[in-house]
């Protein structure tokens, strides 16, 4: 029996009167142009809510603690390789959100939940759609094309 690494990831869902803050990502290698979530990856001997919590200062200089977040969707993506993706929403938060990591992210902006881009990383969408609005706790990506 083969048995492969996962790759880790977390992903951070900040809502405000409705809407949902998204980042535009650049230079990054990947969806490049397309909006996501504030997210980054678990390293080792990180917990997810520790990672959650670091992402969160290094991208967007907020801070977040461990009782303010709550775990809403877990996804078991492939895309080139196996990963497991932590999604979080924060209950709350101290400090206003900005671009920390200019070489990554061209914009931070709020986005109506009914209204968002076309744009958005797809297994980002589907996090999003099933596990923040419907209360699905899982679900898969990308394994139809394996």
């Amino acid at each position: 029996m083969n048995r492969h690494p996962q790759i880790l990831s977390v992903h951070l869902f900040l809502l405000k009167e409705g809407k949902i803050l998204l980042q535009l990502r650049k230079n990054t290698g990947y969806m490049d142009g397309w909006w996501s979530v504030i997210a980054g990856h678990v390293e080792a001997r990180e917990s997810a809510t520790s990672a959650m919590i670091r992402e969160a200062m290094e991208e967007a200089g907020i801070k977040l603690s461990r009782e303010d977040l709550v775990l809403i969707h877990v996804m078991h993506r492939f895309e080139n390789q196996e990963r497991v993706d932590f999604f979080f929403k924060a209950i709350k938060w101290i400090g206003e959100s900005t671009i920390k990591e200019p070489n990554k992210a061209e914009a931070l902006r709020w986005f109506e939940l009914s209204k968002l881009p076309e744009n958005l990383v797809p297994y980002v969408r589907q996090a999003i759609d099933l596990g923040l609005l419907k209360g699905q706790i899982y679900s898969e990506f990308g394994w139809e094309k394996t």
